[in-house]
């Protein structure tokens, strides 16, 4: 089966979307949202369906925190400095993470999905941190104490030095992407992730994977951040390696009631080769039952399958994996290859 991104490209074209543009969005005092997703934010950019943000992105610490680390103070990015000089105290938080955005799409408002189609992730920079903290983290009775190293990224092996004699694959990705939640919500803290999506952490969000997304607000106002190197499943010292990445996303807003291969009522993703369904909670139990619940749903509204037969094939053909489990909601995926549907 195609990837979801280029067969959802040959379908805009079909449509007459010739007239897509793309656009650049730099990370700026202006332009982050500093620790929180919101429904009433103003958005720094507005797109139209189709078009594509290059979007650049900041990781999630301090230059006297990277400076302390050991990293020259004249590798810390120029933009990450002006960004903690230009934002104000009153502007950040409650949460930590620097988000890019939100960005609006045209015509966007509750109810709807917004697709987003991974094109590119590149490393913005030569380096990226892993971190751990006393009251942070999965073992922090057994690590009672503040540790952090800075990390050399190869960009041309795709590898990071994290000990010596140990290389890490790098295979970026945005830990942080999602839209404002509802507005009930209120400014809502970055660091859990919920039906917005937001700090979800999920390893499998790399380039050529499409990501959907319900919209709870005008506009949708998508964030993207949190850049992650590599990443394993679980997040279990409370970082990945931590990085500035640039993204390139394609944004295509979906009106309800297009049909349910493209709609999206709480997060999930498509691979080339898988569909991906998530579910968050502060109970990991109850995380990995919205994440079965959200596959089971897929399957029966997009594939037309009964419930006992969605029930049967995720337990014989899915595997259900932790995402992380550091966030104060835990998060955990759904993974069904699409190989095993067999009739066209």
């Amino acid at each position: 089966m195609a990837t979801t991104w280029w067969f959802g490209a040959a379908l805009l074209a079909a449509a007459g979307v010739a007239d897509a543009k793309q656009y650049d969005l730099p990370a700026t005092p202006a332009t982050v949202a500093w620790g929180h997703y919101d429904a009433s934010a103003a958005p720094v950019l507005t797109v139209r369906s189709g078009d594509t943000v290059v979007v650049h992105t900041l990781l999630t610490n301090s230059p006297k925190g990277l400076e302390a680390a050991g990293l020259p103070a004249d590798q810390v990015e120029p933009s990450l400095r002006a960004v903690f000089d230009g934002v104000p105290a009153s502007a950040r938080g409650p949460g930590g993470h620097i988000l890019t955005g939100p960005i609006a799409v045209e015509g966007a408002e509750p109810g709807d999905t917004l697709e987003i189609r991974i094109l590119k992730i590149d490393l913005a920079i030569p380096y990226a941190y892993n971190a751990f903290g006393p009251t942070t983290g999965f073992l922090t009775d057994d690590f009672p104490y503040r540790r952090i190293k800075i990390v050399p990224l190869d960009r041309r092996r795709m590898t990071g030095a994290l000990a010596p004699g140990v290389e890490v694959p790098l295979h970026p990705f945005f830990g942080s992407i999602g839209v404002a939640p509802p507005a009930a919500f209120g400014r809502y803290d970055s660091t859990a992730p919920a039906i917005h999506g937001g700090n979800m952490d999920n390893r499998m969000l790399v380039a050529g994977t499409t990501l959907f997304l319900p919209v709870h607000a005008p506009g949708a106002l998508l964030e993207v951040g949190d850049g992650h190197a590599a990443q394993g499943n679980g997040e279990v010292d409370i970082t990945a390696l931590e990085t500035s990445l640039t993204g390139t996303l394609q944004l295509v807003l979906h009106k309800k009631g297009e049909g349910a291969a493209v709609e999206a009522t709480y997060p999930r993703a498509e691979t080339p080769d898988s569909y991906v369904a998530m579910g968050f909670d502060e109970d990991l139990s109850n995380a990995a039952r919205k994440a079965v619940r959200n596959m089971i749903n897929f399957l029966v509204a997009a594939k037309g399958m009964t419930r006992d037969d969605a029930y049967m094939l995720v337990s014989t053909a899915g595997d259900v994996d932790v995402t992380e489990l550091v966030d104060r909601s835990k998060g955990v995926h759904v993974v069904l290859p699409k190989r095993v549907f067999t009739a066209h």
